[in-house]
């Protein structure tokens, strides 16, 4: 029962080189992070939002989808620099 309420972490992976195939080598990948996904939707204009989270409940992204098939993203950024 307390398995049902947790969120699911996903791993996220980054690639060293451009992808002209659709073959992924290992050695062009490393893991770079993990996140949260979670979908909303308002049933009003048929657009789903999609929140990326990291581990700490940060959100990364926020992705908004159109019934159409257009989609839009804001990326967030944390860092100081």
């Amino acid at each position: 029962m307390k398995e049902e309420f947790q969120d699911i972490v996903y791993r996220e992976i980054g690639y060293s080189k451009i992808m002209s195939k659709n073959l992924i080598k290992a050695e062009d990948s490393q893991i770079t992070g993990s996140a949260k996904i979670s979908i909303e939707e308002d049933s009003h204009d048929g657009v789903k939002i999609i929140l990326k989270k990291d581990a700490n409940d940060n959100i990364k992204e926020i992705k908004f989808v159109c019934s159409c098939g257009e989609t839009k993203s804001v990326i967030l950024d944390y860092n100081e620099e």
